[in-house]
C-alpha cells in the first residue's frame, strides 16, 4: 500500500505565495519522477512542474518563474513553492509519483487526493 499526501493549500490574496507539500508513504523501494498536477472547474487536468529522481526539473509556460518544485529524497516528500500568485492558479493541487516497490515488479504512478488553491483578486 501506498499513500500520497497532499497539504498547503489554502486561499491566497493575488500576488501571495503558498508552499504545497506532497509525502509518499507505505511499502517503497524508490521514488523516480514526482510532479503536481492541477485541474480548475471545468477543466482538464494539466501538468504543472515534475522534477526526476536525479533533479531535472520541468514546468509548464504558464508557472515557469513563478513556481519551484523540489524534493527531499529522505522524506520521500516533494513540493511546490508558488509565487505570484494569480486567480487563474485557482485550481485542485495534485501530486503523483512514479514508485518502485518491488524490485521484480515494474514501477507504477500514484496520485494524491488533492489540495484546494484558491487565490482571489
Amino acid at each position: 500500500q501506498v499513500q500520497l499526501v497532499e497539504s498547503g493549500g489554502g486561499l491566497v490574496q493575488a500576488g501571495g505565495s503558498l508552499r504545497l507539500s506532497c509525502a509518499a508513504s507505505g511499502s517503497i523501494i524508490s521514488i523516480n519522477a514526482m510532479g503536481w498536477y492541477r485541474q480548475a472547474p471545468g477543466k482538464q487536468r494539466e501538468l504543472v512542474a515534475t522534477i526526476t529522481g536525479g533533479g531535472s526539473t520541468n514546468y509548464a509556460d504558464s508557472v515557469k518563474g513563478r513556481f519551484t518544485i523540489s524534493r527531499d529524497n529522505a522524506k520521500n516528500t516533494v513540493y511546490l513553492q508558488m509565487n505570484s500568485l494569480k486567480p487563474e492558479d485557482t485550481a485542485v493541487y495534485y501530486c503523483n509519483a512514479d514508485i518502485t516497490r518491488r524490485y521484480w515488479i515494474p514501477s507504477n504512478t500514484y496520485w494524491g487526493q488533492g489540495t484546494q488553491v484558491t487565490v482571489s483578486s
